[in-house]
């Protein structure tokens, strides 16, 4: 008998899941060898989507019981069966939607009906027949391999090809129309909780300076640049500039990695001293600044140079206080306009989906 756990098998997939929306990110994918990316990419750019959904839930009944027949997905063929259907009802199709990926209403219910094999004598009733021959082909590696790390480093691959499925899709962003200070602790809390290489912290922190200036008539001009795009080739001080008829009056460095006195020392000779900035600010997670890169900010001052760290968390939740319930919503579709382009990461998307239902739930 099949041993499986629906809720072991969940948290793998959502761990693994979620590294690859960072390799994503990072621009990295994960290592296999050239059969088992050809076929992978075969049922990927299958119309059959049940082809890839059924491998998945082959592959991880494989990494729980390597006594599984993983051609066997009904209970009833067998000593070493496991119930595939379950296992896709459970998880697998759960999790698909859950991370708004393109997928079908479940394997078992249109395609791999009637207690039907995974093997040859399935293949004349379907009409894809190349990615069924992929689909089995994958099943051969996967049933021949015992080593554990080797059947992960498979699934990252699958997973990774989910989330580049994703990034094909077209997801709408949540709208509510009205939010208040306690959901937006909760939709900020997440937000930042979420690997995103710096774009999130930088989303949130642009889109509060634009709802400032709007709400407020400030008459800036925000400009930010990409996470990866470099300052100086730009021409900018930092992440985020204001000026206010064609003078800079500020600029901001949005990051979340530690600061310590040699990045101070690094930002005021070729982003601050160069460009004349009186006032430039740090947001960051307060406690990644060490005692050192203080004093160094300390010391500037007395040059005529205003350093100075904002935790971005209490930054945004205070002034999302004072700009009352118009202001917040500003804010929020600040937000939803930054996050809308074409060029952020579909999983960043997602998690402001993910932020809007768990506010609403």
């Amino acid at each position: 008998m099949a041993n499986l756990s629906f809720d072991e098998a969940r948290v793998l997939i959502e761990e693994r899941f979620t590294l690859m929306e960072e390799s994503i990110i990072d621009g990295v994918v994960p290592p296999v060898n050239e059969g088992f990316k050809s076929s992978t990419e075969l049922i990927f750019n299958s119309a059959t989507q049940a082809y890839r959904e059924s491998l998945l839930g082959c592959l991880i009944a494989r990494i729980q019981d390597r006594t599984i027949d993983i051609r066997l997905p009904y209970v009833i063929q067998g000593e070493h069966a496991f119930n595939g259907r379950t296992l896709d009802e459970k998880v697998i199709n759960p999790f698909l939607h859950d991370k708004e990926i393109p997928c079908s209403r479940g394997p078992y219910l249109s395609v791999f009906r009637r207690q039907v094999k995974f093997n040859g004598a399935t293949r004349p009733g379907l009409r894809d027949k190349t990615g069924y021959d992929a689909f089995l082909n994958l099943l051969s590696i996967i049933e021949s391999t015992e080593d554990g790390r080797e059947l992960v480093s498979f699934l990252d691959y699958i997973l990774y090809s989910f989330v580049l499925l994703r990034e094909d899709a077209r997801i709408e962003l949540t709208r509510l129309n009205r939010i208040s200070l306690p959901q937006c602790d909760v939709i900020v809390s997440g937000l930042l909780a979420t690997k995103s290489g710096g774009r999130i912290p930088l989303v949130l922190t642009a889109s509060m300076f634009q709802t400032l200036n709007e709400v407020f008539q400030l008459d800036w001009e925000v400009e930010y640049q990409g996470i990866n795009e470099a300052d100086q080739a730009s021409g900018v001080g930092g992440d985020i500039t204001i000026t206010r008829n064609n003078e800079a009056i500020l600029s901001a460095e949005v990051t979340e990695r530690p600061v310590d006195r040699n990045r101070v020392i690094a930002t005021f000779r070729h982003k601050i001293a160069s460009t004349g900035l009186g006032d430039y600010l740090f947001f960051v997670d307060i406690e990644n600044i060490d005692d050192a890169a203080k004093c160094q900010a300390n010391n500037y001052f007395s040059q005529g140079h205003d350093i100075n760290f904002i935790d971005i968390k209490n930054w945004l939740l205070v002034t999302l206080a004072t700009l009352g319930g118009v202001g917040r919503q500003v804010f929020m579709e600040k937000v939803i306009e930054m996050l809308s382009s074409n060029d952020v990461p579909k999983s960043l998307k997602v998690a402001w989906n993910e932020q809007m239902a768990r506010i609403t739930s």
